[in-house]
């Protein structure tokens, strides 16, 4: 039968083959350990079990919330982050530069959440991006050992956010990835943002369980003091605008020091944007920073791309141009990998509480790699803006 195929036909189906097997590689190593990892915790139920929970040590938490005029999304979200089921932590509120009414609501606050601590990026400073200036005021106004970063529009899952943040911590342990996830809202560009999301999610949990961690979010990520100072906070890439979590972690970042949490009590809900013209700025400023990573991480990042864009191309190809023989077998093997895809992601999404993604899965793993070349191909050709 082969002997009957084409040179071209052949050539194409051996290329087919390889992008197929590289996809479920990445599938079953990277994305199916972050599915696995999202289990819900464990609740104590017996007394022994309870006694030596009470045994452990208490990790004290500082969560870091910077906020530019966010007044609004603080008097809606900061109260649920404020009331968690944690015995020892607190909220420093760090004002960058509010134009309206943040540091009023702030400062009112404070008269009924003892643990609510308000301090403010001095006005004029002069740096490329006064978030990681923000940042960085922060951890030296933290009282306690571990920082836990958050945005001003996210809401904590549960009570439990912050005791499922910090559990990773250990001796060795210095930085804890979280999920952070967006509200799901109706329309065509909300499903296409939770696809976006979880994806990235999974990509960088699987990748960091499996011992090559590479970035974080500011939605809900966690790190060591002693990790922070001793880097120098981020000293070496002050020079960019963003990459105040993705980029930090790229850099201190390794198989030993790095835990992962996600479980559904673990992750944060963010405001969507609203529309594209909005959500295409936040992609142009997260790709800002991806020719800084590590070359090992830019070879894997664009390994699952490029095998991707390669399997759909020549799918086309032999669905079109071969004998019915091949077609048959490549329609196969792009059902199985669908179902595969359906069965790891939507495991996720079920446990964290998303959008579930079935047919437009194919759509949307075509057009956004699309917009992140185009978006990283023309960035360089872009006036820089002054600040994100």
């Amino acid at each position: 039968m082969i002997s009957e195929w084409s040179l071209t036909e052949q050539v194409l189906l051996g290329v087919f083959a390889a992008m197929w097997v590289y996809q479920l590689y990445f599938y079953l190593r990277y994305m199916l350990a972050a599915a696995r990892a999202t289990r819900t915790r464990r609740k104590v139920n017996d007394e022994s079990a309870g006694a030596d929970t009470e045994r452990e040590t208490v990790k004290g938490v500082s969560v870091i919330v910077c906020a530019r005029n966010e007044q609004t999304n603080l008097r809606d979200y900061l109260q649920a982050v404020l009331t968690q089921d944690y015995p020892a932590y607190e909220v420093i509120v760090v004002d960058d530069g509010s134009e309206d009414d943040t540091r009023l609501l702030v400062e009112r606050w404070q008269k009924r959440y003892a643990n609510l601590k308000l301090t403010f990026v001095p006005i004029g400073a002069h740096v490329m991006s006064t978030k990681k200036l923000a940042i960085t005021l922060g951890a030296k106004a933290a009282q306690y050992d571990y920082l836990l970063l958050t945005d001003a529009d996210c809401r904590p899952e549960s009570t439990h956010w912050i005791q499922e943040m910090v559990k990773g911590f250990n001796d060795n342990i210095d930085v804890v990835l979280g999920v952070g996830m967006y509200f799901v809202k109706p329309g065509l560009l909300n499903r296409m943002i939770q696809f976006d999301t979880i994806f990235s999610a999974m990509q960088y949990l699987g990748m960091a369980k499996c011992g090559h961690p590479y970035m974080g979010v500011g939605r809900n990520l966690a790190y060591s003091k002693r990790l922070f100072f001793a880097q120098n906070g981020f000293a070496g890439i002050l020079e960019h605008r963003a990459g105040d979590d993705d980029l930090f972690i790229n850099r201190v970042a390794t198989k030993q020091n790095t835990a992962i949490a996600c479980t559904r009590e673990s992750i944060t809900w963010s405001v969507p944007k609203a529309s594209l013209g909005e959500w295409l700025h936040q992609k142009r400023r997260h790709l800002s920073v991806a020719p800084a990573y590590r070359l090992g991480t830019k070879v894997q990042l664009t390994l699952e791309p490029l095998t991707r864009g390669l399997y759909y191309g020549v799918a086309i190809a032999l669905l079109v141009l071969a004998s019915w023989e091949i077609q048959v077998g490549v329609a196969a093997a792009m059902l199985i990998r669908w179902l595969m895809q359906v069965l790891i992601i939507n495991t996720a999404a079920s446990r964290w509480g998303t959008t579930k993604i079935v047919l437009l899965l194919p759509l949307w793993e075509i057009i956004l790699p699309l917009i992140t070349l185009i978006t990283l191909l023309i960035e360089p050709l872009r006036p820089k803006p002054k600040r994100w």
